[in-house]
């Protein structure tokens, strides 16, 4: 029998968001910088996104990463990161994820130490992870991200049959729009996912259409990249925060996870708004209540902003070793995918 490509992958999850990691298959990505390689991927690879992450191959919540070699001297691997839509500039549940089964697979050495440290390089910039171990096992991962801050507070945003919501902007390795799901009359919680998706939707679209998002320093990152839907935010026992959220980005794709990206972003927005200080841990769970912590490690400035340096923390399980073939009869090559599905 004969194909016309055939692709592995490692299957994994972190929070319950998967990710399929691409560990053969795919052409040398041209580009001497990640955003470089990332622009070559979109320009002539993007049938092999297609190919892995649309139906009936993947579904429209798959999340896929490209592991590539690194582009600075002294990282470890790059990664490029995918989903229904096209591409991401980080991913949280993916560096997690990603970290893991770098480790475990023998794609990093894994020394003999507590603490592994792993250099990603990232669309958005370096990105820290550190492995947590239990002998060769990965424990847990956290991770170091990029300085994240809030871009703007209390945008009026008109909302069909609610009216003017007050919404907030914040970066996390990607712009998230922020608002309040009491603020919406609904819950994070499964059950409303339909109608989670339309707002958050609704809601990304409006901002972009009033302003323009684009990040102080590094032009390429700009647009809102979803929405995050909040839970009220109460305290633990020992004084720091917990809370529920859902993020709604890509084409209405919903993070089964509570979106690492977006807990680091969170994790700005409510140091701004005096609610979470260096020293105190955010824990912030998903719509289907898997766990991420997020806190402060340092302060920063990007241009006029002031920024966090946030550190997020998770685990992941791996779940599969594929080869995905192409048949050269067969007539979805690049999948498909059905709006709402």
């Amino acid at each position: 029998m004969e194909f016309s490509r055939i692709i592995s992958t490692i299957d994994a999850h972190a929070g319950g968001e998967p990710l399929r990691i691409i560990t053969s298959g795919y052409p040398p990505i041209p580009g001497k910088t990640i955003l470089e390689k990332r622009q070559s991927l979109s320009e002539s690879y993007d049938h092999l996104r297609k190919f892995l992450m649309l139906e009936p191959r993947g579904h429209s919540g798959m999340y896929g990463c490209l592991v590539t070699p690194p582009t600075t001297e002294d990282g470890d691997f790059g990664v490029l990161f995918m989903h229904n839509e096209g591409y991401s500039t980080m991913c949280g549940h993916g560096i997690i994820a990603v970290t893991k089964v770098a480790i475990e697979t023998g794609m990093v050495e894994a020394r003999n130490e507590e603490k592994l440290t792993i250099k990603i390089d990232s669309p958005a910039g370096r990105i820290t992870s550190f492995a947590h171990m239990k002998g060769n096992k990965v424990d847990k991962v956290s991770f170091h991200n990029v300085p994240s801050f809030v871009y703007a507070e209390n945008i009026l945003v008109p909302v069909d049959g609610i009216g003017d919501v007050s919404v907030d902007i914040a970066f996390g390795g990607a712009f998230y729009v922020f608002v309040d799901a009491e603020k919406l009359g609904v819950r994070v919680v499964p059950e409303d996912s339909e109608r989670l998706v339309k707002l958050g939707m609704e809601i990304k679209y409006k901002v972009m259409d009033q302003m323009a998002i684009v990040h102080p320093i590094e032009a390429e990152l700009h647009g809102i990249y979803g929405t995050i839907i909040t839970d009220e935010v109460t305290n633990d026992s020992s004084g720091n925060l917990v809370s529920k959220n859902v993020t709604i980005f890509a084409d209405a794709q919903i993070d089964r996870s509570p979106t690492g990206t977006g807990t680091s972003a969170r994790v700005a927005l409510l140091h701004r708004k005096g609610l979470l200080q260096k020293g105190m841990v955010l824990t912030n769970k998903s719509i289907i209540d898997t766990v991420f912590e997020g806190w402060i490690t340092d302060f920063a400035k990007v241009e006029t902003l002031d920024a966090v340096i946030p550190e997020v923390s998770g685990t992941a399980q791996i779940m599969g070793f594929n080869k995905w073939i192409l048949d050269p009869d067969d007539p979805l090559p690049e999948g498909f995918r059905i709006t709402g599905s």
